[in-house]
């Protein structure tokens, strides 16, 4: 039933929005699988909601595909750790219930594992 209920949802949302093809919606595991583009047709970001809240891995990427984010959310709350991306720097950010923990910060080299 709950499936149903959010394909449901889905069908009647990408009916309303039929004209804004910049998103993709899709049912795995249980979860909704959202996947946001840019203009250009690259993924903007990736991740899943749950139950209406963001839950598990997120993936932001810049508009030539690089990688500007990468963390994980707990119904809704970031969580663990997460990574960002910009110019010639890496930041590792430790969240305890959405909350900034700990930062570390890393110059050029650690982008070599960028992609």
């Amino acid at each position: 039933m709950k499936k149903f209920m959010i394909m449901a949802v889905m069908l009647v949302s990408g009916v309303v929005f039929a004209q804004d093809v910049n998103h993709k919606y899709e049912v795995v595991d249980n979860m909704v699988k959202a996947t946001y583009f840019y203009d250009n047709g690259k993924v903007m970001q990736e991740g899943f909601y749950k139950d209406g809240k963001v839950h598990g891995k997120w993936v932001s990427y810049d508009v030539e595909g690089n990688k500007k984010s990468l963390g994980e959310y707990n119904n809704g709350a970031k969580t663990g750790k997460w990574f960002f991306w910009t110019d010639n720097n890496l930041s590792e950010v430790d969240y305890s219930d959405s909350r900034v923990a700990l930062v570390k910060n890393w110059k050029q080299d650690a982008l070599a594992n960028r992609n």
